[in-house]
């Protein structure tokens, strides 16, 4: 017989254990905004270059990522939708998205995220029709 105050298998964790997670995350992603907020990536040589772009020319749907989070960092939003809007809808998502972890870490209810096949295929399309106006003549308007 196990003793009286042995954990069991399916106890959940302290407040401070289940907030761990979310707060490494944050942690990594502040320092990486910092990074980014410090080091211009204006700046030619500061960061490489893109791969696709330097073998192809095209713009791939992440060219001026670090220009937009460059821009957030630095409070310019207009500046940061201009060089990459997808990617400041993504900062907006992380954001709604890592509090609702928290709120679920907080009540110790762990987090279900399991998004209808038609939200991702909406999304992915959604994605692959910027990046193919982003590269054509009257897209230019996109380019980062």
């Amino acid at each position: 017989m196990p003793p009286v105050n042995a954990p069991s298998p399916h106890a959940v964790p302290g407040r401070a254990a289940r907030l761990a997670a979310p707060a490494g995350l944050l942690a990594a992603v502040t320092a990486a905004f910092a990074y980014v907020a410090a080091v211009d990536p204006n700046e030619p040589g500061h960061y490489p270059v893109c791969p696709l772009l330097h073998l192809t020319g095209l713009y791939c749907p992440g060219c001026g990522g670090l220009r937009s989070a460059h821009a957030v960092a630095h409070g310019d939003l207009a500046a940061a939708l201009q060089a990459n809007a997808p990617a400041v809808l993504g900062y907006a998502a992380f954001a709604v998205l890592w509090t609702v972890w928290v709120v679920h870490a907080v009540r110790g209810r762990p987090l279900r995220l399991d998004p209808p096949p038609a939200v991702l295929w909406t999304a992915g399309t959604l994605l692959l029709a910027f990046t193919v106006l982003r590269n054509t003549p009257f897209g230019g308007w996109l380019h980062p």
